[in-house]
């Protein structure tokens, strides 16, 4: 018996763990591809403002993160969690493309927007904060399942 459940541990520990894209057939661009994407993610930075709501993500799926500020104060978001369970396709900023390696956090000292693209990969409870803040709607919990 403990043979056979020594066995069933060790197929399990050599065969490979694969996140789930969102559609079968990825073709050329991956897990880039259209049918991989899911909605769209908006948070809004604005003064006294809520941040966002909660969302749910899915391993192996592409997504874009929009945060649009107001301009109303000089505000951040950070979440270095998050931004280490996924892998950063690119930052938009003013039609400029930029793609990091990592970040900790975005600031914003005037309106503007920054959009991030994005394919989730560490599954687990992620937070986006506004740096400095303790209320609950200054924040969003991103769940990668």
């Amino acid at each position: 018996m403990r043979k056979l459940l020594m066995a069933a541990v060790m197929a399990m520990m050599s065969t490979p763990v694969v996140a789930a894209p969102l559609c079968d057939d990825l073709g050329f661009a991956g897990l880039l591809a259209k049918c991989n994407r899911g909605e769209t993610i908006k948070l809004t930075l604005a003064s006294g403002q809520p941040l966002g709501e909660d969302v749910q993500l899915q391993s192996g799926a592409y997504y874009k993160l929009e945060i649009t500020a107001d301009g109303s104060a000089e505000l951040a978001v950070e979440g270095a969690s998050f931004f280490r369970a996924i892998w950063m396709n690119e930052i938009v900023i003013n039609s400029i493309e930029i793609r990091p390696m990592a970040i900790d956090s975005i600031e914003f000292d005037k309106a503007g927007v920054a959009e991030l693209s994005f394919i989730a990969i560490k599954p687990g409870r992620h937070e986006l904060r506004i740096p400095g803040s303790t209320g609950d709607a200054q924040s969003v919990t991103l769940s990668i399942q």
